[in-house]
């Protein structure tokens, strides 16, 4: 199945013009396939991405930092139901009072009231890249930036897909453990699961006639551009929680595996009840704690899914816990059809696979 699944990324990559593209296969409770294939940076004479090569995942970001919550609820040092104004009283006067009662519920289920919007009203990108101090420094400039402007609803009442939400989160996070969100997702995700691939930002690094991982990438109409990797060549650290995590496919396959052993009722990395709580929508919604949850024939009934882009990438997941499946797939490009053959990879890994198990 290796070889097929090489051949049929190769024709979809080559069909939609993209640099690379790669994705990982999971049954019965192993990755069963990975793959890539093409250029890490378009224009390169040899095409050289590996299955090991690292990819940006942009919003299932957010699926890893609700996980990492979770272990902190396990452990007692936050609550579900933990707000804003408990976690930061030294920001009384500073937070507006809409936002006092706002729960880690709120926040990752996207019904905080926050605006959609990622940055304070009147900040720029450039600004956040610019904000002094560590990461966590900067989160913490951010929640007083962001909570001091009013609200676009109340808690609860209204669906906002709000980066800003995982952002706080993340920032609470960090005040409970008095430890950057990068050291907790590694500490507590990625080297628990042995994602060693995993990190933060641009994969790669500059590095003169080397290009040691997959560039990004922007497309408009028939022009592709190559992104050097570099500070300003991914989202602020001041959002890292909501989008900002890279990892080879076989490395991501390795979460999304955990994901299905809690949903299957075996306890992991979480709990299987913490698991039943990531993938449970709340509000009334059908977005759940970094998963969009849906029903898909294929998987036997209730299926996730994420997708997420910085503008330069692109990625999606589904996962079928149901069927015990999964399919994960990632380019270097954002626009220009990315999303669409990501999600025609997805659809054809889907038939392939499953079709291929009813059959034998």
């Amino acid at each position: 199945m290796q070889n097929k699944t090489q051949t049929l990324l190769e024709q979809i990559r080559r069909r939609h013009g993209l640099p690379a593209l790669a994705a990982a296969v999971i049954e019965n409770g192993q990755t069963v396939a990975v793959a890539a294939t093409g250029y890490r940076k378009h224009g390169s004479a040899v095409a050289d991405v590996t299955a090991s090569d690292q990819f940006h995942l942009g919003s299932c970001t957010k699926a890893m930092t609700a996980t990492l919550l979770g272990r902190l609820v396990e452990q007692k040092k936050l609550r579900w139901n933990t707000t804003i104004g408990d976690t930061f009283p030294d920001l009384a006067d500073k937070i507006r009072q809409e936002y006092r009662a706002v729960t880690l519920e709120h926040l990752l289920c996207h019904r905080a009231g926050l605006p959609s919007r990622s940055w304070p009203r009147g900040k720029s990108f450039r600004d956040m890249h610019r904000l002094p101090g560590s990461p966590m420094q900067q989160r913490r400039a951010y929640v007083q930036l962001f909570l001091s402007q009013p609200a676009e609803a109340a808690p609860g009442a209204k669906f906002i897909y709000a980066n800003a939400g995982y952002a706080i989160a993340g920032a609470m996070a960090e005040k409970v453990t008095g430890t950057p969100w990068e050291t907790l997702m590694t500490r507590m995700l990625f080297q628990p699961l042995e994602m060693k691939t995993a990190g933060f930002g641009a994969m790669g690094t500059r590095a003169p006639g080397k290009i040691t991982q997959p560039w990004q990438h922007t497309k408009r109409l028939w022009m592709t551009r190559p992104i050097e990797p570099g500070p300003l060549s991914d989202n602020p650290a001041v959002i890292g929680p909501a989008g900002t995590v890279h990892a080879s496919l076989g490395d991501w396959a390795k979460f999304a595996q955990a994901h299905i052993r809690g949903a299957r009722g075996k306890d992991g990395l979480l709990k299987a009840a913490t698991i039943r709580k990531l993938h449970t929508p709340l509000f009334g919604g059908d977005y759940a704690f970094g998963w969009l949850v849906t029903e898909r024939a294929w998987g036997g009934g209730r299926v996730f899914t994420h997708a997420g882009s910085n503008n330069q990438n692109f990625a999606v997941v589904w996962m079928a816990p149901l069927r015990d499946f999964a399919v994960l797939v990632a380019t270097n490009v954002g626009g220009g059809g990315a999303a669409g053959a990501c999600d025609q990879t997805a659809a054809a890994l889907i038939n392939e696979f499953l079709t291929e198990r009813n059959l034998s």
